[in-house]
């Protein structure tokens, strides 16, 4: 122990359980291995919107998980369902438009003849 230097007065040396030595303020009763540190990890805060509600409300903190959690995914799922109506009503406005004016330019005057016959007879009926 004299590679040590001196110590403080209210300094200890303390050997330890892989034989080198230190000093400490407060030596422990008796060694018990390595000092258990709790680490706490603080994440980002929860939506406060959702947390009002739900906890305004007299829910718990699971209505404020889930909220906070499926809420963004509820809105994420809605507007991919509304991207994808969106979508299949322009392509049946397009179909639409386009069966129209095909079957106007092959139109014959027999067929413009059978509408008119037609349009006659829902008159008089």
């Amino acid at each position: 122990m004299n590679h040590l230097p001196e110590p403080s007065l209210h300094a200890n040396v303390v050997r330890l359980p892989d034989g080198t030595h230190t000093y400490t303020e407060n030596p422990p009763a008796a060694y018990a291995g390595p000092q258990v540190v709790h680490q706490h990890i603080h994440q980002a805060t929860p939506d406060k919107t959702m947390q009002r509600i739900a906890l305004g409300s007299g829910a718990g903190a699971g209505a404020v998980a889930a909220g906070v959690y499926f809420g963004p995914l509820l809105i994420g799922a809605l507007t991919a369902i509304a991207a994808n109506i969106a979508m299949l009503a322009f392509l049946a406005l397009v179909l639409g438009w386009g069966v129209h004016t095909v079957v106007k330019s092959i139109g014959s005057p027999e067929a413009a003849s059978a509408v008119k016959n037609v349009r006659k007879a829902r008159r008089r009926g």
